[in-house]
């Protein structure tokens, strides 16, 4: 038998240490490491996932263009970059309760149409999961499940019942036999995803990893295990509303930064067509205060209504509060207001708000939130039909934003009439029903609401 050996795992980074220290010195942190009894394995056990090859020219190796299978779920599809690739395996991580084992509950019984599927529970109990399909009203024939959460019982299911797609849920609960640390450790959520993903790899198997996030919002356990994935996927919304975002931050094999929406109903998720009428409210009148912006997410232009409230301060340090932006760049905006547009905010409090739960991080936003803020300061209402769009740098410049064009037809298909964009975006031919207004300086801008 094995001789079992005691290593001194970190919980931050996950790093190794044959003595205990302070100090990780992986990544620094301050008492993190804990003691951890591994049995010694065979070497084989991490063997290379194919043999030897020779060196080759790159040039010479044959590139296949990779099939994709999609879900029946066209919001995941978008997100996945056109459905799952055989083989490949995707994290997907979300506050508690946003709906992740529905989403992909869904989903496998959409695949179980046309392709083997199985879905592996170790959270709930077999009975649970057959009373939530029965809620959703989901045809389960061909769907299979296995309630287990020992990582040898799960890689013997999927080698001998060869499903095309399996879900993980979660890889948080499995553990591995060969390791003495509790399911949830650092070490076995890094064994379990490791061995998992070299049998997706041999076998061709698509396997789908549900993950859970710590009180930040990240996925917990190692760092490492984003990068073992080809694809991972964040679940965001507010549990309280109805609507949820998935959002792809790493992706093999399609577009990071796309973005799927979906409404939670009694049946389940339902994919949102037009994501634009969710984040736009319905003013029975222009009201001062509120900007429209064309925003980018992926592949897909969205409209985003951008308010701003801007009141007097009663406090000697006027407050600064954004909600879906970020924050860190409002007070350099409103140093960049004054000092080129000679609008003062110092005895100002300052409230900007994305509307829907939406969170933007494209600096694209700096002329809607600067003229919102105008907006609000001066209390007259921009302008009907108008969408603006732009960076805006310290110099009082306006900088193009990627993708203009498809930001204005979007605008264009709405029923907007105006667009105020920086004059590098100018279209070269004109956008029917869309008058479009250039400018380069943050003062030019302004002058429009004078």
């Amino acid at each position: 038998m094995a001789k079992a050996r005691s290593t001194f795992v970190c919980s931050e980074c996950g790093g190794t240490s044959a003595k205990w220290l302070g100090k990780c010195p992986h990544c620094g942190s301050w008492n993190t490491l804990t003691e951890s009894l591994a049995a010694a394995t065979p070497a084989h056990r991490y063997a290379p996932l194919a043999g030897s090859t020779p060196v080759q020219e790159l040039s010479a190796i044959e590139a296949r263009e990779l099939p994709r299978q999609p879900s029946g779920i066209g919001e995941f599809d978008r997100v996945l970059g056109g459905g799952l690739v055989p083989g490949s395996v995707v994290l997907i991580g979300g506050d508690p309760g946003i709906g992740k084992s529905t989403l992909l509950l869904q989903a496998l019984v959409s695949l179980a149409r046309v392709v083997p599927v199985l879905y592996v529970t170790g959270e709930e109990s077999a009975e649970q999961v057959a009373l939530r399909a029965r809620r959703l009203d989901l045809p389960t024939e061909g769907t299979k499940l296995l309630a287990e959460i020992r990582l040898e019982a799960i890689m013997d299911a999927i080698t001998t019942q060869k499903p095309s797609v399996a879900v993980i849920d979660s890889i948080q609960t499995l553990y591995s036999s060969e390791l003495s640390a509790a399911p949830g450790s650092v070490s076995q959520v890094r064994e379990c995803a490791a061995q998992l993903t070299r049998l997706a790899k041999q076998s061709g198997v698509t396997l789908v990893f549900i993950g859970h996030v710590t009180k930040d919002g990240t996925l917990a356990g190692p760092r490492v295990l984003e990068h073992i994935v080809d694809t991972v996927l964040y679940f965001e919304g507010d549990t309280h509303s109805s609507y949820r975002l998935i959002r792809a931050f790493k992706n093999r094999f399609g577009a990071v930064n796309e973005l799927g929406v979906f409404a939670m109903t009694d049946r389940g998720l339902r994919g949102v067509n037009n994501p634009s009428a969710l984040f736009l409210s319905q003013h029975g009148q222009n009201v001062a205060g509120s900007c429209i912006m064309a925003t980018q997410e992926g592949t897909r232009p969205l409209l985003v209504e951008i308010q701003a409230l801007v009141d007097a301060a009663h406090v000697p340090n006027p407050r600064r509060l954004t909600v879906g932006l970020e924050g860190t760049r409002l007070a350099m905006l409103l140093a960049v207001l004054h000092r080129h547009a000679g609008v003062a905010t110092f005895d100002q409090d300052v409230f900007v708000n994305a509307v829907g739960g939406v969170k933007i991080t494209e600096p694209a936003a700096d002329l809607p939130v600067l003229l919102a803020i105008m907006s609000s300061l001066r209390d007259r209402p921009l302008p009907p039909g108008m969408v603006a769009f732009g960076e805006v740098g310290l110099a009082g410049e306006i900088r193009p934003a990627a993708r203009g064009q498809e930001r204005l037809k979007e605008a264009a298909k709405l029923g907007f009439s105006m667009a105020l964009i920086p004059k590098a975006n100018a279209p070269r031919q004109p956008i029917e029903g869309l008058e479009i207004i250039p400018v380069d300086r943050i003062e030019a801008a302004m002058e429009r609401l004078r």
